[in-house]
Formats: C-alpha cells, structure tokens, sequence
C-alpha cells in the first residue's frame, strides 16, 4: 500500500490537514440540470442506479454508512472483507452499492440485499453486489477533501487495489455532451458531472450535476389504495414531495411490484396507518388509505403532466439513505 503524500507537489501538501478520526463524512450531493456541456475541467462519470455508501476505517473492521448516517455493514459482507484486506486501517472512501440485472445496473434487484441486517442471510440471497469508489476522503490520517477532485482520484486509483467485488468508478474528461448520448445509447441513468479542480465539498452544490437519460426519483408515500381483481396488498401507491415543509401530491403508483413486495410492503403500510390524509393537496381518490409519511420509495416516471403529476409511474423499491423531510421535486 502506497503512501499518498509522496505523489503530491508542495502546493498540494500545503492543503493536507490531519483527519480528526471517524468513519463518516456527509456524502457531497449533485445537483439535476438539464443543460448537457463539455468542459476541460469538467470530469463526466457513469450515474449508477444503486445505493450511495460511504465507506470508512479507523484502525478497526472496515465500516459502511448509508447516505443519511445509517449502519450497513451487514447488507454487504463481501465488500467489508475486500477492504479489511486492501492492507490500511484508516481510510474514507465515497462510493455506490450495486447490483446488476444483466449489463445494467439495477436498483430494483438490490433491494433484496438493502435492507437484510444479518450477514448469513445477505450472502444468502445469491445477489452478487459491487462497490464503485469514485472519492477518496481520507487516507493514513490525512484529511484529502482540500485536494481537487482531480488529485484525488489520482490518489485513490494508486492507493487501493480494485478487483472484484471493488471497482474504480471510470471517468472522462472534457466532452459531456458525447459520453452523455453514449450514456443514453448504452440505457444508463444518465452522467454525473464533476468540477475537476475542486475540493470536497458535503451537501448538495452545483460542483457536481446530474444528466439524467431517464426521469426518476425519491418520493415520498402518504397512501395507498385497495388492491382489484386477484391482486392482494394493495392496488396502487400515493405519493408525493415536500414544498415548503407540507407534503405536495404527486400521483398514485400502480407498477413496478411483484407478489413479495406487495406482501411485505402493505404490512409496513398497515404499521403506519393514521387517520386523514398526509398531503397538503386534494388526492382525488376514494377509499384512500392514509399513512405516516415516513417511507421513501424510490419512483420512475417519464416526465411530469401540466398539472404536476407523474406520468407513467412505476415502483422501483424503497429507499432507507434518504429523510422523507428531504425529498423534494428535482428541477
């Protein structure tokens, strides 16, 4: 295992502060644009549909947190044992879960692994998952967040070794625009832009951005309706976003589930129940169930209507890295 100092120039060390210890470091968040550019100090990286993970060790076992601070060690087994063996015990990395359904990756088939809190029964489930790193925080108790994305990438490439179950998160630099219809072509989720020059910033900023190939997002669910015909569960889910701290509606979700989700979910439903409905808006259907706002799911759709609703909705799972008080619509 290298050390990391000894490839920066004097500039660059002079930004080296020491990492007070931990695991965790709040995960810096993109921004949706629709503009799609190209730019030198723009570096352009695959947007995966998985899980984000931030990854740590502090002379112990390797931990994994989710987006919102969330133990996840367990879900992934496998990626904890791949990086108990790199050779280092202090160390942050930013990175995303996934699993694949075929040569795409597949938030939807993830989901069997998301949730699970016992090792022996994620390893079970015969998913194999991926870890894509594409930062590097931290490395032998230094603080790199200072350094450019760029000089941290570099870092990250020579300081870990990527093999299976752990992947270096390829990128480009400078043309946006051909990668992001590449992107497109190949039914990726779109691109993640990133200013190449500079620091690691936590929270949401517009150094980095979103191309989306395809609209989706978390929203959060404030209902549900009966099921119809032979289906059971329920038929159909309410969701919706937060404005101005009330909870807009957004439309009903009716797709998207198999028999186990509809099983398993309308019991989480059924532990939610409240009187009324949650949502700051009329929802114009009858017979509605109501529940405390407190699951995040994550929705595909193709555009929004005119009047503000999802078109085409359909389920792809629920989301445990995100506050439902943090869901807004993305524009």
């Amino acid at each position: 295992m290298n050390d990391p100092l000894r490839l920066l120039d004097d500039a660059e060390r002079g930004r080296l502060r020491s990492w007070p210890g931990g695991t965790w470091q709040e995960p810096a968040l993109a921004t949706l644009t629709h503009r799609r550019f190209s730019d030198p100090d723009w570096v352009f990286e695959r947007k995966l549909d998985g899980a984000r993970v931030i990854a740590g060790c502090d002379g112990d076992r390797p931990v994994l947190w989710s987006r919102n601070h969330k133990r996840v060690d367990a879900a992934y087994p496998e990626i904890i044992d791949a990086l108990a063996a790199q050779g280092t015990d202090r160390f942050v990395l930013d990175g995303e879960m996934v699993a694949f359904e075929g040569d795409q990756t597949s938030f939807a088939r993830l989901q069997k692994r998301i949730h699970l809190t016992d090792p022996r029964a994620a390893r079970r489930t015969g998913v194999p998952v991926y870890y894509y790193v594409f930062d590097l925080i931290a490395f032998g108790g230094v603080d790199l967040t200072r350094l450019s994305l760029r000089t941290r990438k570099r870092l990250l490439r020579d300081c870990f070794d990527f093999t299976d179950p752990l992947r270096f998160s390829a990128h480009r630099t400078g043309n946006g625009e051909e990668f992001y219809r590449e992107a497109c072509r190949r039914g990726w989720e779109g691109l993640i832009a990133k200013r190449a020059d500079q620091p690691y910033r936590s929270g949401r900023t517009r150094d980095w951005l979103k191309f989306k190939c395809v609209a989706d997002q978390e929203f959060v669910i404030g209902g549900y309706t009966d099921p119809k015909g032979s289906r059971f569960g329920f038929g159909a889910l309410l969701v919706g976003y937060y404005r101005e701290s009330k909870l807009r509606y957004a439309g009903k979700v009716g797709t998207g589930y198999d028999e186990r989700t509809l099983r398993e979910l309308r019991d989480r439903l059924d532990e939610l129940s409240r009187h009324g409905s949650p949502f700051a808006d009329p929802v114009p259907e009858r017979g509605a169930h109501w529940v405390e706002p407190e699951l995040v799911a994550e929705i595909g759709f193709t555009e929004w209507t005119d009047d503000g609703k999802l078109r085409h909705p359909r389920f792809s799972g629920l989301r445990n890295d995100k506050r439902p008080q943090d869901v807004v619509r993305e524009a």
